[in-house]
Formats: C-alpha cells, structure tokens, sequence
C-alpha cells in the first residue's frame, strides 16, 4: 500500500469519526433541550413555571415567552373564575328573588277563583293562575340553560342503567301521556353506561316530553335501547306531527320553535337543554322525521 493512500485513509477515518463525534455532542445537546423544554411545559402545566435562564440564548427567549404565556393563562383563568362566581351569585340571586312574587301571584290568583265571581272575573282569575305556572316554567329552564352554560352545575358520571333511567322518566311522564291516552312502550336490552342520573334522566323527560305534546290521541311512543360497543343509544319514536327538513338542524338552539308547532305551549328550551345535557357527557342526539309521519330521536350515551 502507497504512502499517500494511507494518509488518505487515515484522514477519512478520522472525518468519520469526528463527524460521530459531532453527531453524538448534537444529540446530547438536542436532548438535553427536548428535556429542557418538556420540565418547562410541566411547570406550565401546573402553574408553577417561572423563568431561570437570563442570557441570549435561543432556550432564554423561549423561557421568556412561555413565563409571559403562563401568567396571561393564569389571570385570563382568575377573570373567568370570577365571572362564574358573578354569574353564579346573579342566578341564585334571580332564583330567590323571582320563588315569592311568583309564589305569591299564584295563591292570590287560587284564593280569587274560589270566590263567588261571574263568568269574565273567573275567566281572567284563571288565565292568570295559568300564565303563572308559565312564567315559573320559563325562568326554571332559563336558570337550568344557564347553569349548564357556565358550568356552575357539572355533571358526575358513573355506571347506572339505563333501563332504569328510561323506566323512572316514563313513570314522570305517564300522567301527561294518560290525558291523551298514549301508551309509552319500552322494549330493548339492558345496558350499563356512564352518565349523570339526574342530568340525563331530565334530557330524556324533556325529549319525551315533546313526543308526547305533539302526538295524536290514542297513539304509541316507543322507547328502545340499542347496545353497541362505545355507546348505548335510546331511540324515542312517536307518530306525531313531525318536523321539517330545514327546521332540523335548527331545533336544539335556545329559543327556536318550528312554524307548524305555533298551536302548541312551549319556549322553545327544552331540545336546547337536552342536547347540552348529552354533549357534557360525551353523548351526541340524532333526528329522523317526516312531516305528519312522526320523528325518531337518538340518544347516544358513552358506555
């Protein structure tokens, strides 16, 4: 082997391994960078990170503009924390303030109806007691969509049945259904899911609640369970007046009621409150419906 080859070789063996070398030290600093960052993004996480790097370097300006990202998280929080406690103390201040005038005008509206008046006096005693009981549904539902809103209720899941959670709301809604003769049918197979009892069972009342308010005399709702892997959905079924296909996608706002349900009492809240409801938990709610042909209703709820 010539003595020029052999020079050449050496000094390519020595590129390689400086150039390991190189890569080694990159790598080192690299990770000691990654680690670096992530015990920064840690601290970020819980509160607690506070700038200890004071140089030009690269490291330096991030640490910089995440302490300035931290503390703007941190006082946004502490504005909306007060918010709610503001919003908080608003609704049970409006809860407490509007229980006795509206509890008053109902017993004074009972006491005058049971006196001796003509038919006028005794029609308007009447209409009164009735919007009463309207008034004190609307400011009800408008307390629970606010409370729901602004998290200031929060929903608790476990393990419940939902066999149960269908047979109890059937039992509130029964004597509604009885006025109008309709049979509410439960069929289906029992499934365990992780829900908020409480919460979820006045979702569903207020869904059956609209079955039953717009279906004709003598008619069936069926209530069914479908299990599937992730979900167990209850499927309400009625033959009712249906709802448009524009009017689908419209229904669940605060408010909103459809042009051919004007004839019927309501505010137009409790779809609104239902699908908040769900959504807290995981779940999402389906429509299928054809005018005059009634609607199907499908509640999801993670398992």
């Amino acid at each position: 082997m010539n003595k020029p080859y052999s020079i050449f070789i050496i000094i390519n063996l020595i590129t390689i391994v400086l150039c390991l070398l190189i890569a080694i030290v990159h790598r080192n600093k690299v990770k000691k960078l990654m680690q670096k960052l992530n015990q920064m993004l840690d601290k970020a996480l819980d509160g607690s990170f506070e700038e200890d790097t004071y140089d030009e370097s690269f490291l330096s300006a991030i640490e910089l503009k995440l302490s300035r990202f931290v503390k703007n998280t941190l006082v946004a929080k502490q504005s909306i924390n007060n918010e709610k406690k503001n919003i908080k103390a608003l609704v049970a201040d409006i809860s407490h303030q509007t229980k006795t005038p509206i509890a008053n005008i109902s017993l004074y509206s009972q006491l005058l109806s049971e006196q001796e008046l003509d038919d006028n006096t005794l029609e308007f005693a009447n209409q009164i007691s009735r919007h009463v009981v309207k008034l004190d549904f609307l400011i009800q539902s408008l307390l629970k969509s606010s409370r729901l809103e602004t998290d200031i209720i929060s929903v608790r899941v476990k393990d419940t049945s939902v066999f149960e959670l269908i047979k109890e709301t059937a039992n509130r809604i029964k004597s509604k259904a009885s006025e109008k003769d309709i049979y509410i049918n439960i069929i289906g197979e029992e499934c365990i899911a992780k829900f908020d009892k409480k919460w979820t069972e006045e979702a569903l009342y207020n869904v059956l609640d609209n079955a039953v308010k717009y279906s004709p005399l003598g008619s069936v709702i069926t209530v069914s369970i479908i299990v599937y892997d992730m979900f167990c959905r209850i499927d309400i079924i009625d033959k009712g007046i249906g709802i448009n296909n524009e009017d689908i996608n419209a229904i669940f706002k605060r408010f909103y009621r459809c042009k051919n349900v004007s004839q019927y009492e309501g505010v137009g809240l409790g779809l609104y409150i239902a699908r908040t409801i769900i959504t807290k938990q995981g779940g999402y709610i389906k429509v299928k419906s054809s005018i005059d042909r009634g609607s199907k209703f499908s509640i999801f709820i993670p398992k």
